[in-house]
């Protein structure tokens, strides 16, 4: 249905608003669904060639608004203003990657029929991709798909996070700044009624989503129906294993940026840490002595290490979960308060004494709460982190990389492992989950072929 509904945005910091949108009406949606079409029917014509050159351009343009766009992304979700600009530098990155190996990795590819005569495999564009994207990295979030997309062949439709709008506003401002043709990368500002709507319509030929596991189902449900195609990229509660032999300031270190970064607000943060019996109480120690030294503030100083949590219903919700933990035998050792101030903090937090039926065992925590969970050696350790409807992504620390490249390739069932490390994604890593995590891969050449049409054409012999 149409609808004239206003909203507005929110600085987390401060909690008042800072402008206001207006839902489109479906006749517009529409019309800016229709011409996004219209451009890809242009655009798949572009070499290959020529498709690299725009996104190379794209990413020059996206560090020459590093500045403007990370302000503005911390401004609507509260990330600290240096993460903004590792953020863009990162998109920046991805655009570079994929202007480089993406007519490689989409060229034509020629092979012999065993009957004898030629076979051609040829990667379609499939026309237009419908993203709906998250608010923790309003960025990020939008490069991945769009880029890969574009690489492509096909048109891009964003439904970005209401919270964000401003930030989806400005990238497409970015994008046709950077020279990408008219109408080929489109935002939609939508409610989740006109989202379905999107997502039926006869020009959409793909969906991809990140969000949680609930959005992932619906999502699923609504395009399955339709016979459209879809990526799903969802929630995780990752498990980081520290083993006997790990150098623990090393892990302790790793493991307490792994929780803290973004705020906490990220699919991908580690979440869980699993540590086996014989360095437990040692690592326990230092980390919750590092994790007391996270202190949150004004997401611009720097000296802020924690921003605030991107909404008052998250902060709501993460508190609620930490409560029910400590209801069914969960212990802080710090943190776990609702501050006083203005903004929606929340302090750097550990729960020990995590259990099966906690929420910091079973569900997401997405915020800046770790759960601490003592395993009796490797294998408990592994029983641990694999005992998770989730799967996106997970740690292991261990002097011994060769024995964690094993662990990590046959035991952890999960879709990324960082060794002695935390991160988040590699332009040349295809990035993606399992399980309640979601389907489908991105970047690492993946993600530019998840749309495509990968055609056979065939020629026998006579």
């Amino acid at each position: 249905m149409s609808t004239t509904k206003e909203f507005h945005t929110v600085n987390p910091a401060t909690g008042t608003n800072i402008k206001s949108y207006t839902y489109m009406s479906d006749a517009l949606v529409d019309q800016k669904i229709e011409t996004c079409h219209n451009a890809f029917l242009s655009w798949k014509k572009t070499s290959l060639a020529d498709r690299a050159k725009h996104i190379q351009k794209l990413g020059k343009e996206l560090l020459k608004n590093k500045d403007k766009l990370s302000a503005l992304m911390t401004e609507e979700m509260g990330k600290l203003l240096k993460q903004g600009h590792q953020e863009v530098e990162l998109c920046a990155g991805i655009c570079d990657y994929t202007a480089e190996n993406g007519p490689k990795e989409l060229a034509d590819e020629d092979r012999t029929l065993p009957e004898g005569g030629k076979g051609r495999i040829v990667h379609s564009p499939m026309g237009v991709v419908y993203g709906i994207q998250p608010w923790n990295f309003p960025t990020y979030q939008v490069i991945r798909y769009a880029v890969a997309n574009l690489m492509a062949g096909n048109g891009v439709l964003l439904k970005h996070a209401e919270s964000v709008t401003g930030s989806a506003v400005l990238l497409e401002e970015i994008f046709t700044a950077a020279g990408i043709p008219k109408h080929l990368f489109t935002v939609l500002i939508i409610d989740h009624d006109q989202s379905d709507n999107v997502i039926k319509h006869k020009r959409v030929r793909g969906v991809t989503l990140t969000g949680s596991a609930g959005a992932g189902e619906h999502v699923a449900k609504v395009a399955g129906a339709a016979l459209k195609k879809t990526v799903l990229e969802l929630g995780s509660n990752d498990a980081y294993i520290v083993l006997e032999d790990a150098d623990l300031d090393m892990a302790v270190k790793q493991c307490v940026n792994g929780r803290v970064y973004n705020n906490g607000e990220t699919c991908v943060a580690a979440k869980r840490f699993v540590v086996v019996e014989e360095v437990y109480d040692a690592f326990k120690e230092k980390f919750v002595a590092r994790m007391k030294g996270v202190t949150y503030g004004d997401p611009t100083d720097e000296r802020s290490r924690l921003g605030p949590m991107a909404r008052k219903d998250l902060r709501e919700e993460l508190h609620e979960q930490v409560a029910k933990s400590v209801e069914k035998g969960a212990t802080i050792l710090c943190g776990g308060n609702v501050p006083e101030e203005d903004g929606f903090f929340y302090p750097a937090t550990v729960l020990e004494n995590v259990q099966p039926g906690q929420p910091a065992y079973d569900e997401e925590l997405f915020g800046p709460v770790a759960s601490l969970i003592k395993a009796k050696d490797t294998k408990d350790a592994f029983r641990i982190a694999n005992d998770s409807r989730f799967g996106l992504g997970g740690g292991i620390f261990t002097n011994d990389q060769e024995k964690a490249f094993d662990l990590a390739a046959n035991i952890f069932d999960t879709g990324m492992v960082f060794i002695n490390s935390f991160g988040l994604a590699q332009p040349n890593m295809p990035f993606g989950g399992v399980k309640d995590s979601g389907y489908g891969r991105e970047h690492g050449g993946f993600g530019m072929k998840e749309f495509t049409n990968a055609k056979s054409i065939m020629a026998l012999s006579s």
